[in-house]
């Protein structure tokens, strides 16, 4: 069942600068699929029974269209990319012209993943491998036992977000000196960015 349009994604559409043909090409698709559109961060996402399940991602050298699971597709045409070297679940297709955008490819990776929604079916984030901690952050947590108890009682996407901060450096004395400053956070049991 096709779904109506959304205004806020026609307007969207309309002030688009770049991708716009190829937007609406895969907007038509993902509406015929049977599901739902809204704007979401900004960009036109698309649902099942109010879960996302994709959304268009213009970029300046292609144009994507991302599935919040990807993870869990099966990459028939060996198309999906990975959202980034941090990313666990999302994957996406890319598209430097319309005329790459094949409907009936397009339409069988939508179809996945809207199987994997009305499956219930979630990536194993506690699974996948943990980055490895920065010896900074080692050392850190073998000086300061509360730092160390504190660390390890965060959430697993936490400690992810903290060790991605701090590993994000590429001198010592710059990752030491993130960890001082996220000291606090740490042992008040919230991330990086205070919650």
């Amino acid at each position: 069942m096709k779904h109506a349009q959304d205004p806020a994604v026609d307007a969207y559409l309309d002030r688009a600068t770049a991708w716009r043909g190829e937007m609406r090409k895969l907007r038509a698709i993902l509406l015929e699929c049977g599901l739902e559109e809204g704007l979401k961060w900004g960009k036109p996402c698309f649902q099942l029974e109010g879960k996302n399940v994709a959304i268009l991602q213009p970029f300046r050298k292609h144009c994507a269209l991302m599935f919040f699971r990807g993870a869990l597709l099966e990459d028939t045409h060996g198309l999906l990319r990975s959202q980034g070297p941090n990313s666990r679940s999302a994957m996406r297709l890319e598209f430097t012209d319309e005329a790459g955008i094949r409907k009936t490819v397009v339409r069988s990776y939508v179809k996945q993943a809207m199987a994997v929604e009305r499956a219930g079916l979630r990536v194993d984030l506690e699974a996948t491998r943990e980055p490895e901690l920065p010896e900074e952050l080692t050392r850190a947590l073998r000086k300061d036992r509360a730092l160390a108890k504190a660390f390890a009682s965060l959430t697993p996407g936490r400690r992810r977000a903290y060790v991605l901060h701090f590993t994000g450096a590429k001198q010592s004395r710059t990752r030491v000196a993130r960890i001082e400053r996220c000291t606090p956070k740490i042992l008040a049991g919230v991330g990086p960015n205070g919650r």
